[in-house]
């Protein structure tokens, strides 16, 4: 039985969380958040990715997203397939990165024990994809994006954070242009 979670209707909107191995703190450098957001603007714009809320946080990212081209799951593999090997990439080539060994270990570590890799492995294995059937149900998940980094301390408000859709939302430019989601009408 497949533990993963699946894209059932490529027109609907998901939810999807995916993290580093072991959780590990990787995004703490704006040089590694910015190869998700090269990444995110070669989907949107080659594999018709749309999104509609994303936030990084240290150790993980989430994001609602729909597709009007390619399928969904394609699209996340590609984009986690392609950001593996750029962030590999840049962790042993930054000179400055004191946490190299230890980085670069654990994700040999992973990638050694999952069968599905060559002994490497930056991502964990999945999405969770959460299907958002209303909008209701796609802004409680784009408030709680927008409060994760209130939540841990970084801010004292989502649209302060640089590395989120929050700013589009408050009017402000975010740094990857987004789809809003249409207001909710009480």
């Amino acid at each position: 039985m497949s533990r993963k979670y699946k894209f059932r209707d490529q027109d609907q909107l998901y939810f999807i969380s995916f993290a580093i191995v072991y959780w590990i703190d990787l995004f703490v450098r704006n040089i590694y958040k910015d190869i998700l957001l090269e990444s995110w603007s070669f989907c949107k714009e080659k594999k018709g990715m749309d999104i509609y809320g994303w936030c990084i946080m240290t150790s993980h990212v989430h994001m609602i997203i729909g597709s009007h081209q390619d399928r969904l799951e394609n699209i996340m593999q590609q984009m986690k397939m392609h950001t593996s090997v750029k962030l590999k990439e840049l962790i042993i080539n930054n000179a400055t990165e004191s946490r190299k060994e230890w980085i670069l270990e654990l994700m040999q570590k992973a990638g050694k024990s999952n069968s599905n890799n060559n002994g490497f492995q930056l991502w964990q294995q999945d999405n969770h994809p959460i299907e958002l059937t209303t909008l209701a149900i796609a802004h409680q998940k784009l408030d709680y994006i927008h409060n994760n980094p209130v939540e841990a301390g970084f801010v004292e408000a989502p649209e302060d954070y640089l590395y989120s859709s929050a700013r589009d939302y408050y009017g402000r430019k975010g740094l990857i242009e987004i789809e809003l989601l249409e207001p909710l009408l009480m």
